[in-house]
């Protein structure tokens, strides 16, 4: 027997408004239609939501769990375990540091380091104008790339800490900050 949030996904006609307001949520219904509404798409669902949101807020999360007849508790609890998910909006441009252990061990941390001197954020954290995000990750399974860095979805190996910060500085020199927007 279908849940209310899986009977009235499946019932809504695409071109009909969602009821939250928000026309994102009608994105979401279409990926658990793709899924078909299985428990074992939950990744997959999350991930679209992800695409869609740019990150998985409480109001996300709780969507998805009763669309899925899941507890709540299990869909936060794959939101959190994976370190692709984040639950907390991005900046327009990030950086993400593999902390591996071969990526450990050629100088990672060195790189997190001069990045949060560099930009006056840590991993996990957004610069107060929204344009930076630091970010770490367990291992991206390019060992011998190590030490690996990703830019705005440009994988880069080998990088040393003088590389990776110019990388950075001269990605958020390539665009105008909003305030030179005229």
């Amino acid at each position: 027997m279908a849940g209310p949030a899986e009977a009235s996904a499946r019932k809504r006609a695409s071109d009909e408004p969602h009821p939250t307001g928000d026309e994102r949520f009608s994105l979401i219904d279409k990926a658990l239609r793709k899924a078909r509404f299985q428990q074992d798409q939950l990744i997959e669902v999350l991930h679209a939501a992800q695409e869609v949101f740019g990150y998985l807020s409480d109001e996300v999360l709780l969507y998805v769990a009763r669309a899925l007849r899941l507890p709540r508790s299990r869909v936060y609890g794959v939101a959190t375990f994976y370190h692709l998910f984040t639950r907390e909006p991005l900046g327009e441009h990030s950086c993400s540091v593999c902390t591996g252990t071969a990526c450990f061990v050629k100088g990672a941390d060195a790189i997190i380091d001069a990045l949060r001197r560099e930009h006056g954020v840590g991993p996990g954290e957004t610069t107060e104008d929204k344009r930076f995000s630091l970010t770490t990750t367990r291992c991206i399974g390019a060992c011998s790339l190590a030490p690996l860095v990703v830019i705005d979805d440009d994988v880069l190996g080998h990088l040393t800490v003088e590389e990776a910060v110019k990388r950075v500085a001269a990605m958020l020199d390539a665009e105008p900050t909003p305030a030179e927007v005229p």
